[in-house]
């Protein structure tokens, strides 16, 4: 992705909002430990989850745990601590990732890039430990994998217009 597209990725995450209507279509959608891994999410990643959830709508997505995963895909970027990636480091990860040992190196080194590299991982992991569905875990584990597939894919597909 082209250094303008982060650019203006960055700005719009600091402009994040989510209405009203957007929390009640998430307690609506999601059981109370899913929505608890939502929340646990910095604005800026509701927004951008939300902004996935309605890309695969708009595609004609109807798969139920497709929908719900989209919603808190990105909710391993909060650490340990339960502490949201900060802003910050998100942009230097994107910008370390057009180097990969670089990348790789920041990720061994740096606690904040780690969580970014392994932010699938992290989310099955806590979605399984949400009592999530297993087909859902399924597809956070492997949404950032070379080649997913079935609901991965899909779910990359719609991650990566955003």
């Amino acid at each position: 992705m082209s250094l303008s597209y982060r650019i203006r990725q960055f700005r719009d995450a600091l402009r994040a909002e989510v209405s009203p209507a957007e929390y009640t279509l998430v307690a609506r959608m999601l059981t109370p430990a899913e929505q608890r891994l939502f929340f646990q999410m910095p604005v800026y990643d509701q927004r951008h989850c939300l902004d996935v959830y309605q890309t695969l709508v708009a595609a004609g997505e109807c798969d139920e745990l497709l929908l719900r995963a989209a919603l808190y895909h990105d909710c391993g970027k909060v650490d340990d601590a339960g502490r949201p990636m900060a802003l910050g480091w998100y942009v230097l990860a994107t910008i370390l990732k057009r180097w990969l040992a670089l990348y790789l190196i920041a990720a061994r080194l740096i606690p904040a890039i780690a969580v970014y590299a392994e932010h699938a991982a992290r989310g099955a992991r806590m979605a399984a430990a949400a009592g999530c569905p297993p087909e859902i875990v399924e597809t956070l584990r492997h949404y950032h994998d070379p080649q997913p597939t079935g609901r991965a894919a899909r779910l990359q597909w719609a991650d990566e217009q955003h």
